[in-house]
């Protein structure tokens, strides 16, 4: 499962209004090679629901993921933060075993 905190909640509803995207579109959630740690997180507003697509809800914010991805996001938490130390979404992995400096890229 994929959690969402209200913070990252409150965003992406924001997000999804000021970009003028209808409910259809849900947040898809990515790992693709690359970053300075070997892997990164891709994060996206889809309206396409793939076949080998998990489809995970938490406080009415549908999220999808292939089944790749899966393997390394499984317990994750998606997190907005808006503080001085940088702005934008932070996954909360307890797969990611080295994360860089940014935030965007893990390794397992």
């Amino acid at each position: 499962m994929i959690s969402v905190t209200d913070k990252a909640k409150d965003r992406i509803v924001e997000l999804r209004q000021n970009e003028g995207r209808s409910q259809d579109h849900n947040i898809r959630v990515l790992v693709q090679g690359g970053g300075c740690s070997g892997l990164m997180y891709d994060l996206k507003f889809d309206a396409q629901i793939e076949e080998s697509d998990e489809i995970f809800e938490d406080k009415g914010i549908k999220i999808m993921v292939d089944k790749k991805s899966l393997l390394y996001l499984l317990g994750t938490t998606l997190d907005f933060s808006d503080g001085l130390n940088g702005k934008g979404f932070q996954f909360i992995n307890p797969n990611a075993t080295r994360t860089c400096g940014c935030g965007e890229s893990f390794a397992v």
